[in-house]
Order: C-alpha cells, then sequence, then structure tokens
C-alpha cells in the first residue's frame, strides 16, 4: 500500500482572505512522505504539477486535519478530485474517538516527547520574508511528526496527549486505517 502523508503551509491566513474557507488560501509549499520510497520531498506552488503523479498513484492520503483544510485547499490546485483517493484524517479518528480536537504539538508532546520546530503563522512571515528553506524544514517537520504519531498509532492502538502536566490516552482502532479502497486514481493526468 502506498501511503503520502502530507502537510500544506500558506502565505496568507483566513483574516486576510477574509473567510474560513481553507480553499480561499494559497498554498507556499506542500511537504510529503512517499512509503514506496521511504523519502521526503517538498514542492512549492510552481512546482505542484511534480506532485500530482505521486498522488494519483497513492493508495492513501495521511494528513493531521486534512479532510477539512489540506485536501480542500490541495483540491483548489489540482485539476481533478483528490477526494476519490482514499484519505485518513488522524484529527478526525482522535475526534470520533476521544470525542473532541487537539493540537499536532499535545500529541507530539505526549506520544514521542517532542514539540514540533514552529507554527503555522510562522510559515507566514517566513513567506513573506523570503524564507523558503524555513518553511520546508518546518513542514517537512510537520510531516515527520505525522508518519510517527501515525506509526505508533498502528502499533499501539492508541495516542497519547499532553494536557497541562497531565498526559492522557487515546484509543484507536486502527484496524479499518489500511484497509483498500475502491476510490484510487492510477493516471497521470497530462499536464
Amino acid at each position: 500500500m502506498r501511503k503520502i502523508i502530507f502537510d500544506i503551509e500558506t502565505r496568507n491566513i483566513f483574516s486576510d482572505v477574509g473567510s474560513a474557507d481553507p480553499a480561499m488560501l494559497d498554498i507556499s509549499l506542500v511537504a510529503i512522505h512517499d512509503s514506496e520510497t521511504d523519502s521526503y520531498s517538498s514542492y512549492l506552488e510552481e512546482e505542484l504539477g511534480d506532485l500530482w503523479p505521486i498522488l494519483e498513484r497513492a493508495d492513501m492520503l495521511i494528513g493531521f486535519n486534512s479532510d477539512h483544510f489540506d485536501i480542500p485547499l490541495l483540491n483548489k490546485y489540482y485539476p481533478g478530485d483528490l477526494v476519490k483517493i482514499k484519505s485518513l484524517d488522524i484529527l478526525k479518528e482522535i475526534k470520533d474517538s476521544y470525542g473532541r480536537r487537539m493540537k499536532l504539538d499535545q500529541l507530539a508532546e505526549g506520544t514521542l516527547g517532542k514539540k514540533k520546530s514552529g507554527h503555522g503563522l510562522d510559515a507566514v512571515k517566513w513567506w513573506k520574508s523570503g524564507e523558503i528553506e524555513k518553511i520546508r524544514t518546518y513542514c517537512i517537520d510537520d510531516v515527520k511528526i505525522t508518519k510517527e504519531i501515525y506509526d505508533y498509532a498502528m502499533k499501539n492502538q492508541k495516542l497519547i496527549f499532553k494536557e497541562g502536566s497531565e498526559l492522557k490516552e487515546i484509543k484507536l482502532d486502527t484496524s479499518h486505517w489500511e484497509k483498500p479502497s475502491d476510490n484510487k486514481m492510477t493516471f497521470s493526468l497530462p499536464f
């Protein structure tokens, strides 16, 4: 099963565009981990054409808040419909199991014992000041954390988050996470 774990950074924020619709934002960079090559890569907006064939051959897209944020935003740029690819939104799984949303940083600290290397607002500032490599490093770091959290959940059927000084567990049923889906693209659109 070819899994693509991904994250997106934007050039702007909701208050800049006057809407809470993720598709109104503009992508600065997309970072991925490709399970087929076990490698990380990133794509600026103008390089997204290189990303499409990878996504089209994926069996599953994995992200954090990806069904609500990343996929609708990426779909704005994609000439097809990325919803046709099976997706696993770790935040949605947590909300369904635990009853509420939480930050990736809480999970990283509780499950992995580490903190994120920055925040999305930092990435917007870096974009505006032309610090593309900082965005690239930060976005790939988030993909690495998401991958480690995914792998931990698959192995342990749970995640741990930090709330104040307390560690709490979230039980997860991951038995369906890697089940094949009929919704799969195996072609490359001509660009």
